[in-house]
């Protein structure tokens, strides 16, 4: 047998124009900018230094084979020169080499042939509450890539087959009538139409709606709800979508939520989303009751579900947790326990504890008591987080921040403010002055309008700010981090209108900030968000190329493989069956 070699090489390759541009610095604000809504033009093939082949070369993994091997791709790296890869070895996980194709011997490698795609890293999402998808009631469905009521219909009859007899098929919020063509809901009879024999019940768009079997149950409840003959709940006042909530919730076993957690990490690795920075839920720790919506959820037991899978090896997604609190009581009891007895940042790659946040105490920037609960972060040297929804609350946490920062000097802890959908230059030159970072929300997708568009992106990037981008779901928007890319580099949202004109960024510009930059926001940017030696083997394998696909293709953009440190976590047979 031949002997193995794993020696670096470096050569010439011909990339198309797409990569070759990428090679360089990267400048294609012309191409993806404002012009960018009916998609890419093509760019004249050229011939461009390959990467030179780098690897691992102290510590662990430093001089082994790997054990997997992918090869015969177009590897955005994102790192720190936006190389473009041909080949990347990966051992244990981690990723041992990266280069041009062919670079490395196969020796006993498992070997996977990409056939020419686009693998960027494993997304990550700065800003979600995907805590609240992990605990869906009913054999969940998520219809917020659905374009109209038909793939409603044929999404809910597909999930059918899995659902046992007098068991519910659910389908809950990050959707929006807005999605689907017909700016509505299925109707009763649509319902039945797709699913006769199984429960069905819809929550969204500030409504409930159910099916002929859902409702004859609904109504048989005590207290009964009330459906409409359309098979709709009212919300509202009414509240009865979360009376019907309430009945679906205190039917669930542990056993459910373990599969309910499961499907979301499922659906998750299906986006190339391999890495979540969860923001949990309002505290609400109290019993079930029927006044709760669906972002209401016992904070103390919410994680249970996921925690249990974890231990047993069954987590195949990254999690990372912030603390919520929101006692409006000047002596923060709960808070003060928590610094107090609660590591940050604790446990494995896997699932681990995070900072403060979305906010430590109420008020988004105002009163003592949201003031006082920043103080007590800032003594304890936690990471923190607030959120912004208006100019006024943007400019009173910034003033806040510096109030703190002048008596504890919070430049080292990766104080950060999320959303940001309306900032100056000036309040941006404030916050980097105490190495404050920003998450951008990309949630205005949805139903964003001129003027009330989400954050100024353009603006936010070329100020130099430590930035990443977010969608905010799983309630008021979508999980999709592909929907959040495509608001970000058009500017048009959901109803397909231009509302953020002037404020995109590239598609480079994007893809980086989802995935090197909001690495840094989990503090695991030595471990996350680029393909470098080192790091953990987080890659998801695209359906199209990134760089010139339409716009409609990078909205609707479907991994065909996703690889978690190194293991399939989702295929599609496209490549042939790899997991």
């Amino acid at each position: 047998m031949e002997e193995q070699s794993n020696t670096p090489q470096t050569g010439v390759v011909e990339e198309s124009g797409a990569s070759a541009e990428r090679v360089g610095k990267i400048s294609r604000r012309g191409l993806f900018g404002a012009a960018a809504v009916v998609g890419a033009a093509g760019v004249v093939s050229r011939s461009v230094p390959a990467m030179a082949a780098a690897r691992v070369t102290g510590g662990e993994g430093a001089n082994l084979p790997p054990d997997l091997i992918l090869t015969n791709g177009d590897f955005h790296t994102m790192d720190a020169k936006n190389s473009i890869a041909g080949e990347v070895g990966v051992r244990d996980g981690r990723i041992v080499s990266v280069g041009r194709k062919g670079h490395l011997r196969k020796g006993g490698a498992r070997v996977i042939d990409l056939k020419g795609r686009t693998v960027t890293p494993g997304l990550i999402e700065g800003h979600v509450h995907i805590v609240s998808l992990a605990n869906r009631p009913g054999y969940h469905v998520v219809i917020e890539n659905a374009r109209n009521v038909a793939e409603i219909q044929a999404m809910l009859a597909s999930r059918r087959k899995d659902v046992p007899e007098g068991q519910f098929i659910t389908a809950m919020g990050g959707w929006s009538p807005n999605f689907f063509a017909e700016r509505r809901l299925p109707t009763l009879a649509e319902l039945d139409a797709a699913v006769s024999d199984r429960p069905v019940f819809l929550y969204g768009g500030g409504i409930g709606r159910t099916n002929t079997l859902g409702k004859r149950w609904f109504e048989s409840q005590t207290p009964a709800v009330t459906v409409g003959p359309d098979g709709t709940m009212a919300g509202g006042p009414a509240g009865q979508n979360n009376l019907a909530l309430y009945h679906l919730r205190v039917k669930q076993t542990f056993d459910d939520k373990r599969r309910s957690a499961l499907d979301c990490m499922a659906y998750s690795a299906s986006l190339g989303l391999t890495a979540c920075l969860d923001q949990t839920l309002p505290p609400d720790s109290g019993p079930l009751n029927p006044k709760q919506g669906l972002g209401n959820l016992n904070n103390f037991r919410m994680y249970d579900p996921w925690l249990s899978l974890h231990r047993e090896g069954k987590a195949f997604t990254r999690l990372q947790m912030n603390f919520l609190h929101d006692q409006n009581d000047m002596a923060l009891p709960e808070l003060k326990e928590r610094l107090k007895n609660q590591f940050q940042l604790f446990g494995d790659d896997m699932m681990m504890t995070g900072g403060i946040g979305e906010w430590g105490a109420p008020g988004d920037g105002e009163g003592p008591v949201w003031l006082e609960a920043q103080r007590l972060i800032a003594e304890a040297g936690w990471r923190n987080t607030n959120r912004t929804l208006n100019a006024k609350g943007l400019e009173d946490i910034i003033s806040g921040y510096e109030k703190i920062h002048a008596k504890y000097d919070i430049s080292g802890l990766r104080w950060t403010i999320h959303h940001v959908p309306f900032a100056t230059k000036e309040q941006l030159e404030r916050m980097k002055a105490m190495k404050v970072g920003v998450q951008s929300g990309c949630w205005r997708y949805v139903g964003g309008v001129p003027g009330n568009a989400g954050a100024p992106f353009r603006m936010i990037m070329d100020s130099g700010i430590q930035n990443g981008i977010h969608m905010d779901g799983v309630h008021i928007a979508p999980l999709n981090p592909w929907m959040a890319v495509y608001y970000a580099a058009t500017g048009v949202n959901s109803m397909g209108q231009l509302v953020n004109d002037g404020q995109q960024i590239t598609r480079q510009e994007a893809l980086r900030l989802y995935t090197r930059e909001n690495a840094w926001h989990l503090n695991m940017e030595n471990k996350l968000g680029s393909l470098e030696p080192g790091k953990l083997a987080d890659m998801a394998v695209l359906n199209h190329n990134y760089m010139t696909c339409t716009d409609e293709e990078l909205k609707r953009m479907a991994p065909v493989v996703t690889l978690v440190g190194g293991k399939v976590v989702h295929d599609t047979g496209a490549l042939g069956r790899q997991a």
